[in-house]
């Protein structure tokens, strides 16, 4: 059993507050993708500027190039593909396709980390795909622009497998830095935001969404998963990280934003399984 010392534990709340990203991002609903992006990444990003301060000023934002290319292209690259996905595709099935990071990490820690993939890393990842394939078979029941959410989904979880590998390299980039990345974030939101979209206000439902947003998922957890992932024990949250698409889907049809049909079922328990099986292999 693997020594859950602090950071464990923190990282493991990142992976909590994951879990009420879809939820939340869809009670958001009818802000447009990358407007949506902008606030809460403006929420997230003001919270931790506050919290660098406490911890001693904003020396932490003082980072090469790469680091904030890594971490700016990163954040924002997943979180507009992530509500894309969600706002054009049926929002269970985007946010199950989405969830194949965790198996793609697995993919890229060999010809990035020079990681060995074994037989069981596998299997764990052909069983994602496998209900990447399942969530997709009734295709022919969805509007024609679900497929544009789809793929946007699929981006989201290669964008975020390879932000989360390339992490490894940038272990010495402070967790007090990501303040300054999801500020930026929110600038690169809003400008992108000016360009395609047109402003929604929003109502007083969609305000506490996306301050919920700002301070949890796309706040708080950037924290949390960075001080998991760099002072962590890595595996333990990797196993962990699988119950994710299984709760966030739950709390989906909880919302009335999806049914547990046997199709989504048997895709949950693929994915799910899958991820713990290669998160688990020696």
């Amino acid at each position: 059993m693997p020594f859950v010392n602090a950071a464990t534990l923190a990282g493991g709340g990142a992976l909590l507050l994951w879990a009420f990203l879809a939820v939340l991002a869809r009670a958001a609903a009818g802000i447009p993708p990358l407007q949506l992006t902008a606030m809460g990444f403006a929420v997230g990003g003001t919270l931790g500027l506050a919290w660098a301060l406490a911890r001693g000023g904003l020396s932490a934002l003082r980072q090469p190039p790469i680091a904030w290319a890594h971490g700016v292209g990163g954040l924002f690259g997943y979180h507009a593909l992530y509500f894309a996905a969600l706002a054009w595709a049926p929002p269970a099935e985007a946010n199950l396709l989405n969830y194949l990071w965790p198996l793609l990490i697995v993919l890229l820690s060999a010809p990035i980390l020079g990681m060995r993939l074994g037989p069981w890393r596998l299997l764990g990842v052909a069983m994602g795909f496998a209900g990447s394939l399942v969530l997709l078979a009734g295709g022919a029941h969805f509007a024609p622009d679900a497929w544009a959410g789809f793929a946007l989904a699929l981006g989201c979880a290669f964008t975020w497998a390879l932000y989360s590998v390339l992490a490894r390299r940038l272990a010495e980039v402070p967790t007090e830095a990501v303040a300054g990345f999801c500020l930026a974030s929110a600038v690169l939101g809003l400008a992108a935001h000016a360009l395609f979209e047109s402003w929604v206000w929003p109502d007083a439902r969609q305000w506490l969404a996306i301050a919920l947003l700002g301070a949890g998922p796309v706040g708080a957890a950037f924290f949390l998963w960075d001080i998991g992932m760099k002072r962590g024990d890595p595996r333990l949250l990797g196993t962990l990280g699988y119950a994710v698409p299984v709760a966030s889907t739950v709390l989906l049809a909880l919302w009335g934003e999806a049914a547990l049909d046997g199709r989504l079922l048997l895709a949950m328990a693929l994915v799910a399984g899958g991820g713990v099986i290669a998160a688990r292999a020696k």
